[in-house]
């Protein structure tokens, strides 16, 4: 039992735990900037219970890196009910933090007038893709709200390993390079899918490069939606020796056609490794969009090279 002094005696006492000091103290955690813009995540595709789960978990992610953090997910596709617009939840948060600005000033504080975006949207695509980011552009405009338009995550070493994890997850690539042990069905050569057109495409090549340092193997791009670019590319890697192939999806999902996936599998004749979904990198990548954007935090850092 406690007496007003403290525990009782036999209790252990919680001692607050003396800041580090030197080069080698942990950094302080940082906070979101008090009146800091929303993050609202732009979500493409057909809205749908795994959709909004995937979703969730990436704005789970950077709300962990983050603490503050106010955020919101907006659907290109949703029906403002079950799955909001992505221009409906624009609209909420500018209005909220008005509403939020007025309630302070009717209650006698002083509060300095809100200045800058209400909120930075971030596209959830991993490379680039004009259809899908005139769309969010658009919403963007309809909204009316003070908001900023971030890029889209990739090209990123960040991305990579993300790649790396989904082919090693598939029994398709070394989890390590550095430890000898072997991979019965590791892929001698990689098709790295996308969708948004020859941009996204090129795009899609840089972070296979680094991809194909990772795994030392050769690591080429395709359009999943050109018709015969997938087929193309598996005859390229097996004509310069590749006999083992895997196709490894340069999306996060939700952006997916359903069934486009499938057809390339088909096309290529190999084995095919998961979409990147909520991965770590992911929601990483979407809080450095928008701590780049307000200039409050640097880019992550790659991946150590294995």
């Amino acid at each position: 039992m406690s007496s007003p002094t403290g525990p009782a005696s036999g209790l252990p006492v919680r001692m607050p735990r003396p800041r580090q000091t030197g080069r080698h103290r942990r950094p302080e955690p940082v906070a979101a900037p008090e009146g800091a813009p929303a993050l609202v995540l732009a979500v493409p595709g057909a809205p749908a219970p795994a959709t909004r789960s995937l979703a969730e978990e990436v704005i789970s992610i950077a709300r962990s890196e983050l603490p503050g953090l106010e955020v919101g997910i907006g659907y290109l596709d949703g029906d403002n009910a079950e799955y909001p617009t992505l221009e409906g939840v624009l609209a909420h948060t500018a209005a909220r933090r008005t509403e939020r600005y007025e309630i302070a000033q009717a209650a006698g504080r002083e509060v300095a007038a809100p200045e800058g975006p209400a909120a930075v949207v971030v596209p959830l695509l991993a490379g680039p893709d004009n259809v899908l980011m005139r769309r969010i552009r658009q919403a963007v405009m309809d909204s009316r709200a003070s908001a900023e338009l971030t890029d889209v995550l990739g090209p990123h070493p960040l991305l990579a390993e993300a790649l790396h994890v989904r082919l090693s997850e598939a029994g398709l690539a070394r989890a390590d390079r550095a430890r000898l042990f072997t991979v019965a069905t590791a892929a001698d050569g990689i098709i790295l899918a996308t969708v948004g057109g020859e941009e996204a495409v090129q795009a899609a090549g840089i972070t296979g490069m680094l991809l194909a340092a990772r795994l030392a193997v050769p690591v080429m791009a395709a359009a999943l939606d050109h018709e015969g670019a997938v087929g193309a590319i598996a005859e390229q890697l097996r004509g310069s020796g590749s006999v083992q192939l895997a196709l490894a999806p340069y999306l996060v999902g939700p952006e997916l056609p359903e069934g486009l996936l499938d057809s390339a599998v088909k096309e290529a004749g190999c084995a095919a490794s998961e979409a990147l979904g909520a991965y770590p990198a992911i929601g990483k990548l979407v809080l450095s969009q928008y701590a780049t954007a307000l200039g409050i935090a640097p880019q992550p850092q790659g991946p150590p090279s294995l």
